[in-house]
């Protein structure tokens, strides 16, 4: 799907920003806890996580709503802060950062994908991919982008003249037009039907496989954890079980 020099570019730029980072993490974490609220009405979210994501793997998180899924991708990607414990991303510590840090660490890395598409409707989709590039350093060309996720034909088109599977491509498209090392995707096939949602798991796929973007997925769709390098089984704000797939699935043969 994705056309070879590009992606030749971007992945020699991620090995090269990598080469003097030997340990090979993402992400490690120890002790992370997150309480929202005080006293008896008080939601403890996560309830002591470790963990150890490797720099170019695909993670599934998995496990019902109010779980601690979407509270863990939201430390890791620095738009909230944990209540105690410790992260990191590769050798810099998330939770001693300053708000400034990480809005830095946000812009230079860091790559998001929600459940809904959030597309501005009055912008065509080169223009939605546009707006990264005013707070990226070093943002890829809107159609560039648009091409990593096969929308070439589409770059002028308006969010109502797109399929719901379309748009979310678009999203990505935003989202990588950062060239960011770590996407993270909360609930990214959660409004779309199965057929479209195969598509849009199949640009993931592709994305982690050919750039080695290290992904994180959240989601309640069990069958999704087939595709993973690992899937971390969520649980009242814990861990509960780690399984590594031994041979991962194709997202064509992945249903919901």
């Amino acid at each position: 799907m994705f056309p070879g020099a590009l992606l030749d570019r971007f992945a020699e730029r991620r090995q090269a920003a990598h080469s003097q980072d030997p340990d090979g993490f993402a992400f490690r974490a120890s002790g992370l806890t997150k309480v929202y609220g005080d006293g008896a009405a008080a939601v403890h979210a996560l309830r002591g996580v470790d963990l150890e994501v490797g720099r170019g793997e695909l993670i599934v998180l998995l496990g019902p709503s109010g779980s601690g899924k979407s509270t863990l991708l939201n430390i890791l990607g620095g738009i909230d802060r944990a209540s105690a414990g410790v992260a990191f991303y590769e050798s810099a510590e998330l939770t001693a950062m300053s708000d400034r840090t990480l809005t830095a660490y946000r812009r230079r890395h860091v790559g998001f994908i929600f459940q809904f598409y959030n597309l501005m409707p009055s912008l065509s989709a080169r223009e939605n991919v546009d707006l990264v590039g005013e707070i990226a350093a070093d943002p890829m060309d809107a159609v560039e982008a648009l091409s990593l996720v096969g929308l070439a034909e589409r770059v002028n088109h308006f969010p109502s003249e797109l399929s719901g599977g379309e748009q979310q491509r678009v999203a990505i498209a935003r989202a990588i037009a950062k060239n960011p090392d770590v996407l993270f995707c909360d609930e990214p096939t959660g409004a779309l039907d199965s057929k479209t949602g195969i598509e849009v798991l199949r640009v993931l796929k592709d994305l982690n496989e050919r750039l080695s973007t290290t992904i994180l997925i959240v989601t309640h769709a069990a069958a999704t954890a087939a595709m993973a390098d690992r899937v971390m089984h969520f649980s009242d704000g814990r861990i509960r079980e780690v399984v590594t797939n031994e041979s991962k699935a194709d997202p064509a043969d992945i249903h919901w």
